[in-house]
């Protein structure tokens, strides 16, 4: 049965709704860690910063797929002693 634009206007709301809340989570996460690291104290460009985040992940992300990658992982993965 198809639901009428009324209900899927709704449900498009709620779901924009929760995507606000969850990057709002995912943002006051990062900016506490970013704050204990000292990122709050550096003078640096928005762009270099963002730069530097975009470096991080891609980072965390291959170490994720590294360490998942034999099935053997549990995809947490220390990442301090990584130089």
């Amino acid at each position: 049965m198809k639901k009428p634009s009324s209900k899927i206007r709704e449900e498009i709301a709620r779901l924009q709704d929760q995507l606000k809340q969850a990057e709002t989570r995912e943002a006051e996460r990062i900016g506490r860690i970013a704050l204990k690291a000292g990122i709050g104290e550096i003078a640096v460009d928005e762009t270099q910063l963002q730069n530097a985040f975009e470096e991080v992940a891609a980072t965390c992300t291959a170490v994720l797929i590294l360490s998942s990658g034999n099935g053997m992982g549990d995809g947490v993965v220390s990442l301090a002693n990584r130089h």
